[in-house]
């Protein structure tokens, strides 16, 4: 059973300044360019929290919070809530929105079968991530879930909440809105928990957060007495139905940096794929993928030439790639493209993220890292709808990572939530 509890979360107050000059992206799409940008835009800005350029970033975190805190920058809800937050954004010339919940949701070990992952994580995010937790004592920004809603129950109750005027809004540097409802009525709190007591949740975003949030947990419960309503025991969590039609995910390129298209590689890869080349221009790539969204299949790119790929039969590599139990894994794009093409063809063994492999996120900018010499080749991969994400993560499958780039991700900035050892909710 879900456990979601209101929680009185800390938010920048007037003398912060402007909000849009306060939020960024989560901390992980940060690069250092854009970190300097972020702390120019205001000395409160919300990455010197997340991520500080400062040596000693997690004191430094920590005590920037004390501080602003002490100032008025910051300050502590009166009262508990749980608060509506929405996305209004567009894609392809299109205005979509996408609407969840933030609460705090109980931690449970992926073991409970309660919070499922859905991408493979690594110990160093995870590490950073348990440092921060362990020296600022805040959820600094939320993990961002998906759960299933098939009679809108929880939907509706978005819809009826939204209404009424926002609590927050604000519109970030990529024309992103984001409005915030807040909820403090015991009894539209209670429907809500309610409503979402019997679900089960996927992560789509923060995979290392929540892992960090679990380690810190145990440790505050081997260090000290603890009661099940003690804050750390909780994550801030952003929650989003999958039937919601504006949860978006986005493809993710892949780009190798070290290997090319020679003519044994094009031999091999036609034991395995039917190949047909193709004008190297973004539209024709993206024809070819949209036209061969149910079969496997992807793109490839080496500076001269572009190909199509399309996986000839899926039950013949069943067994060579690591699809688990599932019948449904190894039909999809990113797994026969590790598994078969990168391990089988390629042999690449195992590919380091920036020193062997790079990502990206759309087409044009794959296809200009290859012919500016970044990249030596690029594979366009045709995205992973929502649901089949959500199905396979409850088979305990795990898909390569950045297989999934669900767009927009929550803003960071709008509130954090306190998991101090007293801290109760």
């Amino acid at each position: 059973m879900a456990d979601i509890k209101p929680f009185k979360a800390i938010r920048y107050t007037e003398k912060a300044g402007s909000l849009e000059n306060l939020i960024t992206p989560p901390y992980d799409k940060i690069d250092s360019d854009q970190q300097k940008e972020y702390y120019a835009k205001s000395p409160y800005n919300y990455c010197r929290l997340i991520l500080p350029m400062e040596k000693n970033k997690y004191e430094t975190a920590q005590q920037r919070i004390q501080k602003w805190l002490s100032e008025g920058i910051l300050a502590k809800d009166a009262k508990p809530a749980v608060f509506v937050y929405r996305h209004e954004f567009k894609l392809s010339g299109k205005t979509c929105t996408r609407t969840g919940l933030i609460a705090a949701l109980r931690l449970c070990a992926y073991s409970e079968n309660k919070v499922f992952p859905h991408e493979v994580t690594h110990g160093a995010p995870k590490a950073d991530r348990l440092n921060m937790l362990r020296t600022a004592q805040k959820n600094l920004e939320p993990v961002f879930l998906i759960f299933s809603d098939p009679e809108n129950q929880v939907a509706n109750f978005f819809a009826e909440t939204t209404k009424k005027q926002p609590t927050i809004e604000v519109e970030d540097a990529f024309k992103i809105k984001h409005a915030v409802w807040q909820i403090t009525d015991p009894q539209k709190i209670k429907f809500a928990q309610k409503a979402l007591e019997d679900k089960a949740f996927v992560i789509t975003d923060g995979h290392h957060r929540y892992e960090s949030a679990l380690a810190y947990r145990d440790e505050r419960r081997a260090q000290e007495p603890w009661t099940e309503d003690s804050a750390f025991n909780f994550h801030m969590s952003y929650m989003v139905p999958v039937q919601d039609e504006g949860l978006v995910i986005l493809p993710t390129h892949r780009l190798l940096k070290k290997f090319k298209l020679t003519r044994t590689v094009m031999q091999q890869l036609k034991k395995f794929f039917a190949v047909s080349e193709i004008t190297p221009t973004v539209k024709a790539l993206e024809d070819f993928l949209e036209s061969h969204k149910q079969a496997p299949a992807f793109c490839i790119y080496d500076g001269a030439k572009a190909y199509g790929l399309i996986l000839k039969d899926a039950e013949a590599v069943s067994e060579l790639v690591n699809s688990g139990n599932s019948q449904k894994t190894y039909v999809l794009d990113v797994v026969i493209l590790r598994d078969i093409v990168f391990k089988i063809v390629l042999k690449t063994g195992e590919l380091k993220i920036d020193e062997d492999i790079l990502y990206a996120a759309s087409t044009r900018t794959a296809l200009e890292k290859v012919d500016s010499g970044e990249a030596k080749l690029a594979f366009l991969v045709n995205c992973i709808d929502p649901e089949t994400v959500w199905q396979l993560a409850q088979k305990h499958e795990r898909l390569p990572e950045k297989s999934t780039d669900f767009y927009p991700k929550p803003v960071s900035g709008l509130m954090m939530m306190d998991i101090s050892p007293k801290e109760k909710l």
